[in-house]
């Protein structure tokens, strides 16, 4: 195989401080979980008053809907304490859910009908009103639906030491946070370039309940099993297709990432356009609003991506205003179906991979990405989508068609190399030891998540719902019956409580009207 600039790169970095570095990465993860009654169904009860408030806590709190929970970790430099922190905040709710379940899949259960899907709620503050009619807006443009998918993101971060030996390999004389900013784009161009293999490696959401559909048509080869189970054969994660959580509205959007002010610029744009899509849905100023406003966007944050570029904001700062003022701080993995194999919806193992492959896509040359391939790079992902794990399925690589097997094998041959560092970082062979094993799932599909739930199917001629349902059964006993690893029940008491106190005082400190509330955000945004 030709020496490629990646080698170049490794060779350049070999002995550097960056080797070192590489086990200072920061991680976060953020799980959404459905909560389902013992039938399956999806739960109507309001978000359990025993774990806290979601306006004001930090780390359990709703999405969309009151039964999509969302766990937050804080930030780790250990995979396997960000691990343990998830599944801690994770006993601790289902202890305060009564006989109610975690979903463990990313496509909803049996949904009657979208009305059944109850908005999440914030309380009375002029900032909780504005979160449940955000997601009134959602449901008004999109349906709810859509919102009731579940999904896991991964945030990421490299740490200081690692940027200044980057910095120096590559002798770049500009300011840190520029430098910073332009790799962490870089990333994400190459991250979109070849995300489909992501999909093909973790996609968990081959099938959906046909409720989902709520009599809409399909396009899809779906096949049948059990009484309503939909599913395609070979294919990998509907929730990043065209009926997942994605929005066909937004595709006149060309929010670009060879620049951040140019990213910058497309996403402010977007907030402050008027869309005639949505003219006759009631905004704010209405005395019963239907969503905050009537551009293509209402806040940036429904701008649906599979991975954005972050800075933690300061209060009353958008995120863009935040990236503006002070460049990219982290990134934002958002395209990872929940692993229904574990009982966090996430595994160590993906972790691994996750930090070998972003490392990857950041490390090896990333050319400008115009529009034109972005465009080629979705269509990729959405023929990996449906027909993924027939490995003889062909994708777009620059001007010529390359079978997904043939392009995997490429990818994993550099991933090898890079998984080398992690290895001199952490003193052992766990990251080589995982790139060899995703490794061998290219040449056998039915390993892969989507491989495994198809299999299943297939064997048991049964619906989904039911492996599903063991799984949440299974889950929930295993969380209860564990001791806490990193947390203690009673400093989780402790957050709930906080949690309160603090959406009181911002219940307190609101002077203005909702409707005043907003004027003055949307005038700042």
């Amino acid at each position: 195989m030709k020496h490629t600039n990646l080698d170049s790169k490794l060779e350049t970095l070999a002995n550097t401080a960056l080797i070192s570095s590489l086990a200072g990465i920061q991680r976060g993860i953020e799980r959404e979980a459905l909560r389902i009654q013992p039938s399956g169904k999806i739960a109507k009860t309001p978000h359990p008053a025993g774990v806290g408030h979601p306006l004001t806590h930090n780390s359990i709190t709703t999405d969309f809907s009151e039964s999509l929970l969302e766990f937050i970790t804080p930030v780790s430099t250990s995979a396997e304490q960000t691990l343990s922190q998830l599944r801690d905040l994770q006993k601790y709710t289902l202890a305060n859910m009564g006989d109610e379940m975690l979903w463990p899949m990313s496509m909803p259960c049996f949904i009657e009908d979208q009305d059944d899907i109850v908005l999440a709620q914030f309380g009375e503050s002029n900032i909780g009103k504005m979160k449940t009619l955000y997601r009134e807006g959602l449901k008004n443009r999109y349906g709810s639906m859509m919102q009731a998918i579940a999904g896991v993101h991964f945030n990421m971060s490299f740490p200081n030491d690692f940027w200044s030996a980057l910095k120096a390999s590559e002798q770049n004389t500009g300011s840190v946070q520029d430098f910073i900013s332009d790799k962490y784009l870089g990333l994400i161009r190459n991250f979109k370039r070849e995300l489909w293999l992501i999909s093909y490696l973790f996609g968990a959401s081959p099938a959906l309940c046909r409720s989902f559909l709520q009599g809409k048509q399909s396009d899809l080869p779906f096949q049948e099993s059990g009484k309503g189970t939909l599913y395609l054969d070979k294919g990998t994660a509907l929730r990043l297709g065209d009926l997942g959580y994605t929005n066909s509205a937004q595709s006149s959007l060309k929010v670009m990432y060879n620049s951040l002010p140019e990213y910058v610029k497309g996403l402010q744009t977007a907030i402050r356009c008027r869309s005639d899509l949505y003219e006759n849905i009631d905004d704010y100023h209405a005395n019963v609003p239907k969503q905050l406003n009537k551009n293509i966007l209402q806040i940036e944050n429904e701008f649906y991506s599979p991975i954005r570029p972050k800075r933690n904001a300061n209060s009353q700062e958008t995120p863009t205003q935040a990236l503006a003022r002070g460049g990219i701080e982290y990134i934002e993995i958002r395209a990872l179906d929940v692993n229904p194999f574990s009982g966090t919806g996430i595994s160590l193992e993906q972790i691994r991979f996750l930090d070998v492959f972003l490392t990857y896509c950041l490390l090896k040359d990333s050319p400008e990405m115009d529009w034109d391939e972005q465009q080629v790079s979705d269509r990729n992902l959405q023929s990996v989508i449906s027909t993924g794990r027939d490995t003889e399925t062909y994708l777009q690589q620059g001007d010529t068609q390359v079978s997904i097997a043939a392009w995997a094998e490429s990818i994993f041959h550099d991933l090898t190399k890079v998984a080398k560092l992690f290895d001199d970082a952490h003193g052992d062979q766990t990251y080589s030891d995982t790139i060899a094993s995703l490794a061998t799932w290219v040449d056998n599909p039915d390993e892969t998540f989507s491989g495994q739930l198809v299999s299943a199917l297939k064997e048991n001629s049964t619906d989904s719902a039911v492996q599903a349902l063991e799984l949440a059964s299974q889950y929930k006993q295993s969380h209860l019956q564990s001791d806490y690893q990193f947390y203690n029940e009673s400093e989780l008491d402790a957050k709930t409580a906080q949690s309160f106190a603090d959406e009181k005082k911002v219940c307190d400190a609101d002077e203005l009207s909702l409707t005043a509330f907003l004027q003055e955000y949307f005038e700042k945004a």
